[in-house]
């Protein structure tokens, strides 16, 4: 396939290179109606503008790289389409790639990134440990870099989180507040800081009411680890009056699990998630869960990082976001399924 040149378009308007050339970039010293004649010249041939040249013009790459832990979920998937959303019409292409929760991945694939020169990365960092180094130095280095969900508090780099402090209070209120006393909190990995802060939400939500907070037992993302801590408390018989689960994930395959040893959901024992997964609304009895805008995370790190990458701010910046709790059958016995 030839691809049309600015020469071809030059030679089929009878007029010089430059002419176009000023044309194309709307330059002051050419007539309007001589502009849009070129325009709809190269249109009419199919003449798009070359990438490379622009990029060796600009000394961009116009690619920014994105990294997420995982896929399994729709939250990083929903966070992916906000950010191309604002990126695209910045004419920015973006790279994604995932880390598969491995730190030594998440490694590589930012460092793959840059090697390849992209202008800026928008990451969520993996739940294993992590050794930060490599971040600071390209902080020290100038990259434009914009954290969200799961971030390092020890980075001074701009970042897109969730009121994940309030909305587990909240979510915890919600069930205290219907005479619940004996609640579980089924928590995600602990250092990561939006885990901590859901935490601490669901701990200070029984202060408030002069309670003694339930335990807070170590959970994953997913419906197996749900599962697997719902059944511990099976065997142990310690059933909890209600569970507040970090993820939809988790929430469901408790939910899977008591109702597999007769236990019927919300009369016996109610569930609250968190993420508002496509599953929430389908599981039997629907999940009460708590919705993160997580299109608008991904557009607003997108924001922030063009804003970087086109130095209009000096200092990282923090942006919190809102969201709400989705109320359903499985936490409330008087919401019929």
């Amino acid at each position: 396939m030839k691809h049309v040149t600015i020469k071809d378009v030059a030679r089929a308007m009878g007029c010089s290179v430059s002419t176009v050339s000023r044309a194309f970039n709307d330059k002051y010293d050419i007539h309007p109606d001589t502009r849009k004649r070129i325009l709809d010249m190269a249109e009419s041939m199919g003449y798009r503008p070359n990438p490379i040249a622009r990029k060796l013009i600009k000394q961009r790459s116009f690619n920014i790289g994105m990294i997420v832990p995982e896929f399994e979920t729709a939250f990083f998937p929903k966070v992916i389409m906000g950010a191309q959303e604002v990126l695209q019409a910045h004419n920015y292409q973006m790279i994604v790639m995932q880390s598969n929760e491995s730190w030594e991945t998440e490694l590589k694939n930012v460092k793959m990134l840059v090697d390849n020169m992209v202008d800026g990365l928008i990451i969520s960092l993996s739940s294993e440990d992590q050794n930060l180094d490599y971040y600071q130095e390209l902080l020290s280095r100038k990259m434009p870099i914009v954290f969200f969900n799961r971030v390092a508090d020890e980075l001074n780099a701009s970042k897109v989180l969730f009121e994940d402090y309030n909305w587990a209070f909240f979510a915890t209120e919600h069930l205290i507040t219907q005479g619940i006393k004996k609640i579980v909190h089924l928590a995600s990995h602990e250092k990561l800081s939006f885990a901590k802060n859901r935490i601490q939400g669901f701990r200070d939500a029984h202060y408030k009411y002069r309670l003694d907070p339930g335990p807070t037992l170590n959970c994953g993302f997913s419906v197996e680890e749900g599962e697997r801590v719902a059944q511990e408390l099976i065997d142990k018989n310690d059933i909890p009056e209600a569970i507040f689960a970090a993820s939809d994930l988790s929430a469901i395959g408790a939910i899977k699990t008591f109702k597999r040893n007769g236990y019927r959901i919300p009369h016996d024992l109610r569930v609250v998630g968190f993420s508002e997964s496509r599953l929430a609304s389908y599981i039997e009895p629907p999940l009460t869960s708590v919705s993160q805008p997580t299109t608008q995370i991904g557009k607003t790190a997108a924001e922030l990082l063009i804003k970087e990458i086109e130095n209009e701010v000096s200092v990282p910046q923090t942006v919190l976001l809102n969201g709400r709790l989705n109320v359903r059958a499985s936490s409330m016995p008087s919401i019929q399924a």
